[in-house]
């Protein structure tokens, strides 16, 4: 009689525990920019409406569809059910068991770039909802870059390319793409002088390398520091490839972008680290970029900024 009580009891606190979902290990980054603008615009037009549809849930219920290639005509028809009554369970039927995993993924890669922040303008606080992350170049400077994620490199070992390499000119000021924690800077022989910022929900950690030589860091920068979107981290430059500091090995002057994304902790610092190609989100991001300006008193923005979803406004 007790073992049969101590079964019911062990299948009760089996069904009333919450059920973990596998950590993921994986994430195949690849939504096309016209997808990735097209959801973001419905997004931000149906904030204040009565129906707000998120552009996670119509990247999605795409992928879902579609194997993750979310074509613009699949993410326009997602776009356009979700603004109906059907859940996405409903409107995917057995397909619904990919959402979870696409959800969760698509979350991690662009749950920071959309979202309510303010801009003072004249003295004045502006708010609004919308693209709240930069590019990572800063306003009037130019850049150039292709889809270069995955090509080979060789310096110190065979291996993949885990960024984009965005091309310009030596010293244009490199600004924070979203707001975080600056989690690491300095020398790294593969990088050169380089950045690595924690978004605030930890998902992402964003990677700036190849800092200008001497000079590659925004004035009083410390690891530690809470940096706002389009805040002044360094400077475009060629540095690294050797295990001396502050050298110039690289050919090019760029910027090596990269986007990790963290499910878990122990997928930080390892052999199985997942970075995704940014090359269309660099695209997506370079509509809105922040004027960074050089006065008497060093470099400031034009514009300051505060991200509302993690920091509330200035008192006056």
């Amino acid at each position: 009689m007790k073992w049969r009580i101590l079964i019911v009891f062990v299948l009760v606190i089996i069904l009333v525990l919450p059920v973990r979902a596998e950590t993921i290990r994986w994430v195949d980054f690849g939504v096309p920019y016209e997808s990735l603008k097209y959801a973001m615009d419905v997004d931000i037009d149906t904030f204040d409406k009565e129906k707000h549809i998120s552009w996670i849930d119509i990247l999605a219920l795409a992928a879902c569809r579609t194997g993750g290639k979310c074509g613009l005509i699949s993410v326009k028809n997602a776009a356009k059910q979700l603004q109906g009554d059907s859940s996405p369970e409903e409107l995917l039927g057995n397909l619904y068991k990919y959402y979870g995993y696409y959800h969760q993924a698509y979350q991690a890669a662009l749950g920071g770039l959309l979202g309510s922040y303010a801009i003072e303008v004249d003295g004045q606080w502006k708010t609004t909802y919308g693209l709240k992350a930069f590019s990572p170049v800063a306003a009037g400077y130019g850049y150039s870059h292709c889809s270069d994620f995955g090509n080979s490199r060789s310096f110190g070992f065979a291996r993949k390319h885990l960024g984009n390499d965005l091309m310009g000119s030596l010293g244009t000021p490199i600004v924070a793409v979203e707001s975080g924690v600056v989690e690491v800077m300095g020398w790294n022989r593969y990088g050169g002088w380089r950045v690595g910022i924690r978004s605030a929900d930890s998902k992402r950690y964003y990677y700036y390398a190849h800092l200008q030589k001497d000079k590659p860091f925004a004035p009083g920068l410390s690891e530690g520091d809470l940096v706002q979107a389009g805040d002044l981290i360094g400077f475009m430059g060629r540095t690294g490839y050797s295990d001396k500091e502050n050298v110039n090995n690289i050919e090019t002057v760029h910027l090596h972008f990269g986007l990790e994304l963290v499910f878990d902790e122990s997928q930080k610092e390892c052999n199985s680290e997942i970075w995704i190609d940014v090359y269309n989100i660099v695209r997506l991001l370079s509509s809105h970029k922040s004027t960074i300006q050089k006065t008497g008193e060093g470099w400031k923005r034009r514009y300051p900024f505060v991200d509302l979803d993690i920091q509330d406004l200035p008192e006056a």
